[in-house]
């Protein structure tokens, strides 16, 4: 495969609904509960600071996605937040970590001056070992803060990563 990572299209919506509708329906990662719908998918990803997508660049095909967008506003408006969706088929083939570096990139050139998250699942393994082998620093853990699709609740454990340090 070869990956391009690319600011989304409107042709892309229907994909990248799908990709992002699983991950929700799966109820392990997504605090939302709702699916996106056409309508609702366009107005969710034009509404972001920066939305992309990860082609394969030899077939077209969506295979994953972030959205970019502020964390607060007004005197913490300089703070942004991110969500990663990777399609479930290609999971293991690193697009998450192309995603989450080209999110950190579009991040600094819209002068936000940190990435954070503030829900990462502790049992999301996968992603937390990703963020901790780019550079996030975790702030701790929040006991019981995620409650998961079988109704269970899980730690979340927030990050933040210093958009000032990347050159």
């Amino acid at each position: 495969m070869n990956i391009q990572i690319r600011e989304y299209k409107d042709s892309d919506i229907q994909e990248m609904n799908r990709i992002w509708n699983r991950v929700v329906d799966d109820g392990v990662a997504f605090p939302q509960e709702d699916d996106l719908t056409e309508e609702t998918g366009r107005g969710f990803f034009a509404g972001q600071t920066y939305t992309a997508v990860a082609e394969d660049t030899d077939t077209g095909k969506v295979l994953g996605l972030y959205i970019l967008h502020p964390n607060n506003v007004g005197r913490c408006g300089h703070i942004c937040n991110a969500s990663y969706a990777v399609d479930a088929d290609v999971r293991g083939f690193h697009i998450g970590e192309k995603l989450v570096s080209d999110c950190l990139v579009q991040a600094k050139a819209y002068d936000y001056l940190v990435l954070q998250f503030n829900a990462v699942v502790a049992t999301n393994v996968h992603a937390r070992h990703l963020y901790e082998r780019l550079g996030f620093t975790q702030l701790g853990t929040i006991p019981g803060g995620f409650r998961m699709k079988a109704g269970h609740y899980e730690d979340i454990c927030p990050y933040y990563f210093d958009l000032r340090t990347l050159h």
